[in-house]
């Protein structure tokens, strides 16, 4: 089987190709483009990149993320988010092949308790969380064999996110605040590449997903305060400074973008279970995305 992989330069798309040498994954073809080689607004490379490769799969890791700037510029975010997925899915319907979108936490509101399921109701506070729900949708509408897997508070070794920014930060200040009244799953891109890879297994193993939405992120919750804490023990482990986290509550720091105060996602019972599904807690995840980060930017 031979996937394509949209946005292929970002965390989760990097992940993903990372893995085509796995022998665990044996017998899938990964080809990977990045934005310059396959614009998923364009329609025209859509069917050049397809025609060229003749995927039996897609998947989307390709996005518009900058939540705050979303706001500004509403019109990039859904063109990214919205029409580019509906021109993958339409792409696809045309060619009877599966499409994996990848979608967010953030199309929820935050009002719950309780870890969110798929079949809960979607509320975006955000001009990107609106815009992940409209491409959710548009993917929905357009095509039959799809699956979408929503994720969370995603993060690598080396990408613009929250554990770099916050060891940047460190290197810069003596003193950081941070939220500690927004919940939810810090996840790392390779978990959810691991994920990705074990349904697209399970599709040429005849072991078949059912079209639909599911959840997946790594095991726990904590808040943006707790993450931080997590990080800045394993940095000092490593004889890095510690500065002094202040916690403080989404009011003390307003943001253009309204964000969920709780987003924590359940598991779907059906990604539990398969073979390669990372399941296991943030924390030991974070152990290992940090030894990564340190044996390639020491000094981070």
């Amino acid at each position: 089987m031979r996937i394509l992989i949209t946005g292929a330069a970002g965390q989760i798309g990097g992940a993903l190709v990372g893995l085509k040498d796995q022998k665990v994954f044996k017998g899938i073809e990964i080809v990977g483009f990045k934005k310059d080689s396959l614009d998923i607004t364009r329609i025209e490379m859509i069917d050049n990149a397809l025609n060229m490769i003749h995927p039996n799969l897609i998947v989307n890791a390709a996005a518009y993320t900058s939540v705050d700037t979303a706001e500004q510029v509403p019109e990039q975010a859904f063109l990214i988010n919205r029409d580019g997925p509906a021109y993958l899915a339409a792409a696809c319907a045309k060619r009877h092949i599966w499409l994996v979108h990848i979608s967010t936490n953030y199309v929820f509101n935050g009002k719950a308790t309780q870890p969110y399921c798929p079949s809960n109701t979607v509320s975006p506070l955000s001009v990107y969380g609106a815009s992940k729900e409209a491409g959710e949708n548009a993917v929905r509408n357009a095509l039959a064999n799809h699956i979408i897997l929503r994720t969370a508070w995603v993060y690598d070794a080396y990408g613009d996110n929250f554990m770099n920014t916050m060891l940047r930060i460190a290197k810069e200040r003596t003193e950081v605040r941070v939220i500690a009244d927004q919940y939810g799953t810090p996840t790392t891109a390779i978990d959810v590449a691991f994920t990705i890879m074990a349904i697209v297994h399970a599709q040429i193993n005849h072991t078949h997903f059912a079209p639909g939405t599911y959840h997946y992120t790594n095991e726990g919750k904590t808040t943006w305060y707790g993450f931080a804490q997590a990080i800045f023990d394993r940095a000092e482990k490593f004889c890095w400074r510690r500065p002094k986290i202040q916690p403080i509550t989404t009011l003390d720091y307003l943001t253009p973008a309204k964000r969920p105060l709780y987003s924590v996602l359940k598991t779907s019972p059906e990604i539990d279970v398969l073979p390669n599904v990372p399941n296991r807690s943030w924390q030991l995840a974070l152990d290992e995305v940090f030894t990564e980060r340190m044996g390639n930017k020491g000094d981070f």
